[in-house]
């Protein structure tokens, strides 16, 4: 029978009922117990005869403001939107390097990019699949589980996992077998009040948890908040849409590229008419017979079904405009008779339309699903990792559900032998994690008429140097060239399944940027992996960021910069595109430039409330007169 219990008697609970070293497993991402967690880990901390291994995924803690003009925008925004979220202290010590040495944090995936210079994160970051998770974990002598939960008054008994259910419910069966050799293994649960109740496989009784935390948090839940989408992004998502088919199944991922998809989708729906008339601008002949083959441009008749270890925001947006609306089955029988039509889908209450396995997004995203009826939540069904990320396990149910899937996900580079670069440098730090990446790039291959596309940019900007995304070679790789199958570039689609190495060297170089394609035929052909007579066709030539904006001012209200909804206001708005054109400048060859556009800076009356947001309106010595100069420049440059 579960025990109710303040936060400091669960800890007190936890050290007397486990041994000296204490295994603890938390969600990835948004469920973490933040107080319960940092509770435990100062009590260790104090007992050196004690030792904690927390094993955990993507430990969210608010952006670093840095200083100067990220500063002064970044801290008023920060506090609006994060308000009283309850940091983990385990995290600000391995930002310092500062763990105490009786602790150990292991982590499978890390929030992007935040922790490239913790020697402890890299060190003791565990390279696995997201579906193998729980397997590791429990193998490692997991004997503690704490998460937060959600409940609801009607159902007292009962307790939703809510946005995490993933690796919880594959835990479940393992530990209690366990269990029934003698072990001893703890859950603690802590509720949220703001977390939306998900019925479905997300449902638990009450007495899963050993002991229940009777201080609800009422603490700012973790949101990452609706970023611009440009053009690059735009394009990309454009493209990729095309390779959609009606009836189909659909994964994505966050950020920008896949709210890019999801904006392509709702204007392929709602504005059909202004979809193809860009698709005719951007000219896909090339790649007609196969977005006739995979996809369509057509508006969906059927509907989608979503089935993504992550419920993003996206999906929910297209579930609200009835793209998302394809149900599936819990059983065989029931599952073929909706594919073959004969199904009274009215008089089947069990239907699904998105099986998620976490989630995590913007404030309005967990507002909407607090506010959704309970018969609309049952359509949403949060379940175990295993079920999403792999195919064995139900296998004949699942290829019954998972009709003509696209699995789409984001790299950072692509090799011209096509190989996919997603979760680490080549120096070996790691940049966030392989997490289910390879699970669906492999259900892609194994699923009849299923496809993993990758998404990329093909060039990159950093302190004012350009680069090419698809490069001849680097010294890692995420997805192996054996596994290619569609890139998606802002130029267009690259299909590499079954091609030979030349074939997918060309395909590649059709979707380049033309300011590299000499320098990759060059390096293709000194490899020996492209005649020496080779001559790009004169279609992909023309592969310009110019081309792409002509186009971009030609069809405006289908390049919404924010497509979800925007959690900055309009000055906000302004101020971000002005930092990120001042960030792109700082480049030595680019300092003149930059000067003497601070020279030319607008009259400081003409933004009066950007100045007054950045505290700039009266400048104070040399260093903020020059903070308003550079900043007055970004406006006027990225004025709309």
């Amino acid at each position: 029978m579960v025990q109710l219990c303040s936060i400091e008697q669960a800890v007190d609970d936890v050290l007397e009922r486990l041994p000296a070293h204490i295994h603890l497993g938390m969600p990835l991402g948004l469920g973490k117990p933040n107080l319960f967690a940092n509770a435990l880990y100062r009590r260790i901390a104090q007992l050196p005869e004690r030792q904690l291994t927390i094993y955990t995924a993507l430990s969210l803690g608010r952006p670093n403001l840095g200083d100067g003009l990220q500063k002064r925008f970044l801290e008023p925004f920060v506090e609006r939107v994060f308000g009283d979220y309850a940091e983990l202290d385990y995290l600000a010590d391995l930002h310092q390097d500062s763990v105490p040495p009786n602790i150990r944090v292991e982590q499978f995936f890390m929030q992007p990019g935040s922790l490239l210079h913790s020697a402890s994160a890299q060190q003791n970051y565990v390279s696995s699949n997201y579906s193998h998770a729980a397997r590791d974990i429990n193998a490692a002598g997991l004997n503690l589980v704490a998460q937060l939960v959600a409940s609801e008054p009607q159902h007292p008994d009962r307790l939703s996992l809510s946005c995490n259910p993933d690796i919880t419910l594959d835990l479940l069966p393992m530990i209690a077998k366990r269990r029934a050799a003698g072990e001893t293994i703890l859950l603690v649960g802590q509720v949220h009040n703001d977390l939306p109740y998900m019925p479905g496989d997300a449902e638990v009784g009450i007495d899963v948890f050993d002991l229940l935390i009777d201080e609800k948090d009422n603490h700012t839940l973790f949101s990452t908040p609706n970023m611009p989408v440009g053009l690059q992004d735009h394009l990309i998502g454009l493209h990729a849409s095309t390779l959609v088919r009606d009836g189909g199944t659909l994964q994505i991922g966050i950020g920008a590229m896949g709210d890019a998809l999801t904006a392509a989708l709702l204007a392929r729906q709602a504005d059909n008419a202004g979809y193809q008339a860009l698709l005719v601008d951007l000219n896909l002949s090339q790649w007609a017979q196969l977005i006739e083959r995979e996809g369509g441009v057509e508006p969906f008749a059927k509907g989608l079904y979503g089935c993504s270890e992550m419920f993003v925001n996206g999906l929910l947006v297209l579930a609200e405009a009835g793209i998302i609306r394809r149900k599936v089955y819990p059983d065989v029988p029931t599952q073929e008779r909706a594919n073959a039509g004969t199904l009274d889908e009215a008089a089947q209450p069990d239907g699904i339309c998105i099986h998620g396995g976490f989630f995590l997004g913007p404030r309005s995203f967990y507002q909407r699903l607090r506010e959704l009826p309970h018969s609309r939540l049952l359509e949403f069904n949060m379940t175990r990792i295993s079920y999403i990320n792999e195919l064995y396990g139900q296998e004949q149910l699942k290829r019954l559900q998972r009709l003509d899937a696209r699995f789409i996900n984001t790299v950072f580079t692509m090799t011209l032998m096509g190989a996919g670069v997603a979760d680490q440098l080549e120096d070996g730090r790691v940049l966030s994690g392989v997490g289910g990446q390879y699970n669906f790039v492999a259900q892609g291959h194994a699923l009849e008429g299923g496809r993993s596309i990758l998404l990329l940019r093909s060039w990159r900007e950093a302190a004012g140097e350009i680069s090419s995304n698809i490069v001849w070679e680097y010294g890692h790789c995420t997805i192996p060239r054996h596994l290619r199958d569609i890139v998606v570039t802002e130029y267009g689609i690259a299909d590499l399944r079954g091609k030979t190495d030349a074939a997918v060297i060309e395909a590649l170089l059709n979707i380049s940027d033309s300011r590299f394609q000499p320098g990759l035929i060059e390096q293709a052909q000194s490899a020996g992996k492209l005649p020496k007579d080779f001559r790009l066709d004169p279609r992909f030539a023309d592969n310009t960021s110019e081309r792409l904006q002509a186009i971009q001012a030609r069809h405006p209200t289908l390049f919404p910069e924010y497509p979800l909804g925007c959690d900055f206001d309009e000055v906000e708005r302004d101020l971000l595109r002005a930092l990120n054109w001042l960030k792109s400048k700082f480049k030595l060859t680019e300092i003149l430039e930059l000067g003497k556009a601070a020279l030319d800076a607008p009259e400081p009356w003409e933004f009066a409330g950007h100045l007054e947001r950045m505290q700039l309106a009266s400048p104070e010595g040399l260093k903020e007169e020059l903070f308003q100069r550079l900043l007055l420049a970004g406006l006027k440059a990225t004025a709309p």
